[in-house]
């Protein structure tokens, strides 16, 4: 008898659906694990945004990606800057990824009271204290698609503020890591 590896259960086929509307795909891509970062810009009207839909693209030369709807804030706020910074944030920063994904809080440097952060050197962009790393960058791309823009940055500056395991965003909740085990 042969068995199967570990996690692997007996062949089912998925069950049918219907179309895929913007509802049925949030609920499916809610179901894939992410980490949580701000993305932040500077200069005279300093903003904030948490977001997921965030990732590296190349090494050499070193670029990330972040993805922003046409409607939010952030999406005038980075193209107007051309640069910004990536803050990494951990396991226990949930009230701060809540605070920058509150649509209703004050605007502007308002909305940075009372959070630690300092300037970045390269970019001027917040750099927001507890985070377990960021990245500066400079707007290099900017693909304009469907309701968002994919922004890609060359990252300028790097570093580590905290040790410490990530924020993660699944199923619609914030979560943490729990353990070291693979």
């Amino acid at each position: 008898m042969n068995s199967a590896p570990a996690g692997l259960g007996p062949a089912t086929c998925p069950p049918a659906h219907d179309e895929v509307t913007p509802s049925v795909l949030r609920a499916v891509v809610s179901r894939f694990a992410t980490g949580v970062t701000v993305i932040t810009v500077g200069g005279p009207e300093p903003h904030a945004m948490t977001a997921n839909a965030f990732s590296s693209v190349s090494l050499e030369p070193p670029s990330v990606l972040c993805s922003v709807g046409h409607g939010a804030v952030m999406h005038g706020a980075l193209s107007s800057a051309g640069r910004f910074a990536v803050n990494i944030l951990g396991a226990d920063q949930e009230k701060l990824a809540r605070h920058f994904a509150n649509k209703d809080r004050t605007l502007g440097a308002a909305q940075f009271e009372g959070i630690h952060w300092t300037p970045g050197d390269r970019t001027g962009a917040p750099l927001l204290g507890g985070s377990l790393a960021w990245l500066e960058c400079e707007l290099t791309a900017a693909h304009a698609f469907g309701d968002h823009t994919v922004f890609i940055g060359t990252v300028v500056g790097a570093g580590r503020f905290t040790e410490g395991r990530g924020l993660l965003f699944v199923d619609g909740r914030f979560g943490r890591p729990e353990s070291d085990a693979a």
